[in-house]
């Protein structure tokens, strides 16, 4: 890896072990420097691996457990520059506008399919809030974003997705068994433990953070202000773009 990578990970990481995997997962992912800062910031050795699932239970080995090294706990979504008080169609919305920034977060393999994905059964429409492909695993990935602590029956309408999703998606001679995530804002481990207990389609819980104060959100300008902002800088009008930015 490249020499300033190395004075990041002697600076800011002291133990030999916690060294040797910010290397390994740099080579793997090809992190730069400034995303390497990053997820030393936020622990990410701490993190990867440590959603909830029943994937020992639902995969077979070695899947199961490459399977629950693509997934984390907490996410942290710093990037986003809102609140923690956010609806979930704010947060979706404010994802897919910083749609790399999320990627590099879900982590190497994670190829975006869609947000709000139809799927049509039995004659009625249901929208997944986030569908991405994971090409080292080659299986969709269906992702339930949630603004609130976990319920048990996030997991039934989840369950109902990853079983479309393998049957109406799904190449069946290519792609291995959709996964499925629930991402809240909050969640208690046994409740979890529970819920998942008798799935058998492989899914994970886990947290995420925003982490913006409500102080700071109050004098940044709104996602849907930002929007407007940089549409009016692509349509080449300055009359459309307000005084303040």
């Amino acid at each position: 890896i490249p020499w300033r990578h190395n004075c990041v990970i002697i600076d800011q990481v002291k133990d030999r072990p916690t060294r040797e995997w910010y290397i390994r997962k740099t080579i793997e992912n090809g992190w730069s420097r400034s995303v390497l800062e990053l997820q030393i910031e936020t622990a990410a050795h701490r993190r990867v691996g440590a959603a909830q699932t029943n994937f020992d239970r639902a995969l077979p080995s070695p899947q199961s457990d490459l399977a629950r090294d693509i997934l984390k706990d907490p996410y942290t979504f710093d990037f986003l520059g809102i609140t923690d008080t956010s609806n979930e169609r704010t947060i979706e919305k404010a994802l897919l506008l910083r749609l790399r920034d999320f990627l590099i977060e879900l982590g190497v393999g994670f190829a975006f399919v869609g947000s709000q994905y139809r799927l049509e059964v039995d004659g009625d429409e249901f929208f997944m809030d986030l569908l991405f492909y994971h090409t080292r695993l080659h299986c969709y990935v269906v992702i339930e974003l949630k603004n609130t602590a976990f319920r048990p029956e996030y997991v039934g309408k989840l369950n109902f997705y990853l079983a479309a999703v393998d049957d109406l998606v799904r190449n069946q001679t290519v792609d291995a068994s959709t996964i499925g995530l629930v991402l809240c804002k909050s969640k208690k481990g046994t409740v979890v433990e529970y819920a998942l207990r008798d799935i058998n389609t492989p899914m994970g819980v886990s947290t995420y953070r925003t982490a913006l104060p409500d102080a700071m959100a109050g004098v940044l300008p709104s996602i849907e202000a930002l929007t407007e902002e940089l549409q009016a800088l692509q349509s080449g009008d300055p009359d459309d773009i307000g005084p303040d930015h």
